[in-house]
């Protein structure tokens, strides 16, 4: 399978998945960050990705959004 094709299965990266994931159990950027290793910017670089592919205005709309589509469950 190309890389491409295994991609496009799945609208967000693994390390998104995993920011929202947390994001909807109510940690905060500093939380994700801490639990994942890498510095608040890039949680908050994941969180802004998504809303774009998403095309929201919010985290709360994105997760609204990746439930509807069964990116995200909680």
């Amino acid at each position: 399978m190309k890389g491409s094709d295994r991609n496009s299965k799945f609208l967000l990266t693994h390390r998104e998945r995993e920011v929202f994931e947390l994001l909807v159990q109510d940690k905060t950027t500093r939380d994700i960050a801490g639990q994942l290793f890498i510095s608040e910017k890039t949680v908050r670089n994941h969180i802004s990705n998504v809303m774009q592919k998403l095309n929201v205005k919010g985290r709360a709309q994105a997760v609204v959004e990746l439930i509807k589509l069964g990116e995200l469950k909680i």
